[in-house]
């Protein structure tokens, strides 16, 4: 997680074009209407890194299986980075190196700028339940979550204010202010980048996914293809997954603008595919997926319809996603260290495996602050997604082999 100096500007809606200091900093719950669990992805790093959707705060960390599985914290992402140190991802040379004007990456040579461009900057912000970002009533600027690190630590962390609430950066003229002052006690804060990783190649020509979603499509239409689903919710041709993370995340672009072939379409849904594990088999198997994550890469995309009006966001009214029904009767043959050091291939339930989150050995739900049909869904939908990917990456690293 870097904090480049965010130019605001190009997430300002068109016509906006006054800039007013704010006095003093924002808290979340200011904003009327809004349930607090579902605004921000921000959450996905309260207290110092718990991994969103986890029922408790001393939530299991990514991918940690009960009998020595090696498991992934979404600290990481938070983790301000060690001299030196390469970062832990498994993000192709395609996908290039990680964003941001202070990473030094810069669009794919040929991106149009619509896609280059207008996402140049992407941050963590104040959103309502469907993703959309909540503006600020006053200057009509997004409201960007302030993040701090602690004292002695080198994770930054949403700050709030004495009574729980989330804080956003207050602005000095047209840039985001350097400090906050919460009671007596003034931070430095700083707002946290959304890193892609690899899914950042949707910025990539057109001709790079359309190429992709043809492969794709080439093994989904064969005739007399048996199509389903693995374990870990990713699609399968005659029982062998599709696994390329350019393939899935063309399917997942076509699938959400419905433009897959009608028939195809059918299919997928008898199987109850969930759109979700596509964009989880496109990421980095060992980074997070946020509500923030889910809407760049819409707007990226073309999913969401006009990503410069932030009017105009696809509509996860009718998405609700239910951790238990989803996971608790999947089963998964891995292999398992025993306590000699030996490994042995078991078959172990993936909810209580992997979504124990207060270690009690069984699974736990998550805690949807949408659970109701009509509800915008956002949150459901980040939180499905990276349960597919904590499940994609436990399989793939303790796969039979």
């Amino acid at each position: 997680m870097t904090h480049p100096a965010f130019n605001i500007k190009k997430l300002i809606l068109a016509g906006s074009a006054v800039f007013t200091l704010l006095a003093v900093p924002m808290v979340v719950n200011t904003v009327t209407g809004l349930d607090l669990g579902v605004i921000s992805s921000a959450q996905a790093a309260e207290d110092g890194g718990a991994k969103k959707g986890s029922a408790n705060k001393g939530g299991a960390k990514k991918g940690a299986a009960n009998k020595g599985g090696q498991g992934k914290g979404s600290d990481k992402i938070f983790r301000a980075p060690v001299s030196g140190e390469e970062e832990d991802s498994d993000r192709p040379v395609w996908a290039g190196v990680k964003g941001g004007k202070s990473g030094g990456g810069g669009k794919p040579a040929g991106a149009g700028s619509k896609k280059g461009d207008l996402f140049g900057d992407m941050v963590v912000i104040l959103r309502d339940s469907n993703g959309a970002p909540v503006l600020d009533p006053v200057t009509g600027l997004v409201q960007v979550i302030a993040y701090y690190y602690p004292t002695g630590s080198t994770t930054l962390v949403p700050l709030k204010d004495a009574a729980g609430n989330l804080v956003v950066i207050p602005y000095v003229g047209d840039e985001l202010a350097k400090t906050v002052t919460i009671g007596t006690t003034t931070y430095e804060v700083y707002g946290a980048e959304v890193d892609l990783g690899r899914l950042s190649v949707a910025r990539a020509p057109e001709k790079v996914l359309s190429h992709s979603l043809d492969e794709a499509l080439t093994k989904l239409t064969a005739t007399g293809v048996v199509i389903g689903l693995d374990a870990a919710g990713r699609v399968t041709v005659n029982g062998v997954a599709i696994d390329s993370p350019l393939e899935n995340l063309a399917l997942y672009d076509a699938y959400m603008t419905g433009t897959l072939p009608a028939a195809l379409m059918t299919t997928l849904s008898t199987i109850k595919l969930n759109p979700a594990a596509l964009l989880a088999a496109a990421a980095d198997k060992t980074g997070d997926i946020s509500v923030d994550t889910v809407v760049y890469m819409n707007s990226i995309l073309g999913i969401n319809v006009d990503p410069t009006n932030f009017t105009t966001y696809y509509n996860f009214d009718t998405y609700n996603y239910d951790r238990t029904t989803t996971w608790s009767t999947v089963k998964a043959e891995v292999l398992v260290k025993q306590e000699d050091g030996s490994f042995k291939v078991e078959e172990v339930n993936v909810y209580d495996t992997l979504f124990d989150t207060d270690g009690d050995g069984k699974g736990d739900n998550w805690s949807d602050p949408t659970p109701a049909v009509g509800d915008a869904g956002a949150d459901d939908f980040a939180t499905a997604a990276d349960d597919y990917l904590t499940v994609i990456q436990f399989i793939h690293d303790n796969a039979v082999r």
